[in-house]
């Protein structure tokens, strides 16, 4: 990397870091007034009312980083209005929550504009030797792809600082990857302007946290990813759209272990419960802070095996990956993450 290039990359950290968080105690004073707050119950771990919003901090950040180091193109105008109807969905549901079919439409709505006016898909792919043009296929299987990446970011935002932290590591490793293999600039300055972001948003969200993200924030969050992804991975090769999801894998397994725990009991993928991943940790007797920083460990050691794989030692990286897989298999069998053990439904009753 040289000189000129880390400057840049500094400076489109720094900037909006230091917007955010300057402006996001204003939202935080607006949250308040208009009764956009997150309310205690049985499912949430805060004790207190709590203002939400600050996915608009976020949001305001990345659009300043964007005016400053960003170039006008089709494909970032897709970006851009699809970024502000995903957040403009997500700000009504911070101000009093929407039905899930409602935030699925936006969700949706936000896909197509990018997939079919942006023209982001994942058109073809190659692994173990085998060529796949997905044709027609792309565009469902695109819209599927970043509907998933939305709606991961949203269900792992149950703690103080994990989603923006979590978000924070991915586009750190994405940006250094985009950089060091050649990948197109706007992959890089997106990912880094998102990362100051993040972390200017966590100097007032992480534990104990002054305001959450909301909505409005992790949907955007979970939007950014999967566009960032299709976009500084833009190539037939597998490795290209898996790796950066393996930087992410928390989020990814605690939605599947959802949608299972859920179907195997008989309830709606959409039931909202307390066995999420962040929730066994709290069960085990982990501190708020140490769950979350735990998780922040783990996601660090997915992005150093995808650095390694991409930069360093293709199969040193397979090794630790598959370390990591085991090691969160094992925590999906001894946790109620999946099952719900016996011990625990005697618990219960």
């Amino acid at each position: 990397m040289d000189k000129e290039v880390l400057s840049k990359v500094i400076c489109m950290t720094i900037i909006p870091f230091i917007f955010v968080a300057l402006f996001t105690p204003f939202v935080k004073k607006i949250a308040q007034h208009i009764g956009a707050m997150d309310k205690p119950n049985k499912r949430k771990v805060h004790a207190k009312p709590m203002p939400r919003l600050g996915g608009i901090g976020i949001y305001f950040g990345f659009l300043l980083g964007y005016m400053i180091y960003g170039q006008p193109t089709s494909l970032m105008n897709s970006v851009l209005i699809s970024s502000f109807i995903i957040v403009f969905v997500g700000i009504l549901d911070d101000i009093k929550p929407l039905k899930t079919s409602t935030k699925f439409i936006g969700q949706l709505i936000s896909s197509m504009i990018v997939v079919f006016y942006g023209q982001i898909l994942i058109q073809d792919i190659s692994a173990f030797g085998i060529y796949i043009d997905f044709w027609y296929f792309s565009y469902p299987l695109t819209i599927l792809f970043i509907l998933g990446c939305i709606n991961c970011m949203n269900l792992i935002d149950g703690l103080d600082g994990l989603a923006a932290g979590i978000s924070s590591i991915f586009f750190c490793s994405v940006g250094i990857i985009a950089i060091f293999t050649n990948q197109p600039i706007l992959a890089y300055t997106l990912s880094f302007i998102m990362l100051g972001s993040c972390l200017g948003f966590l100097v007032h969200n992480f534990y104990p946290a002054t305001i959450f993200m909301g909505d409005s924030g992790s949907m955007f969050l979970g939007f950014i990813i999967a566009v960032i992804t299709l976009l500084g991975f833009k190539n037939v090769m597998m490795s290209s759209l898996i790796i950066p999801m393996l930087i992410i894998v928390v989020p990814i397994m605690d939605t599947l272990f959802a949608i299972i725990r859920r179907k195997l009991k008989g309830e709606k993928i959409t039931t909202p419960d307390k066995y999420h991943i962040h929730h066994q940790l709290l069960k085990r007797n982990f501190s708020h802070r140490t769950t979350v920083i735990i998780i922040y460990l783990v996601t660090i050691l997915f992005s150093i095996a995808s650095l390694i794989y991409v930069l360093v030692d293709n199969q040193l990286g397979y090794i630790i990956y598959g370390i990591l897989f085991f090691i969160i298999l094992i925590f999906a069998i001894k946790t109620d993450v999946i099952f719900t053990h016996e011990e625990s439904k005697n618990e219960e009753k």
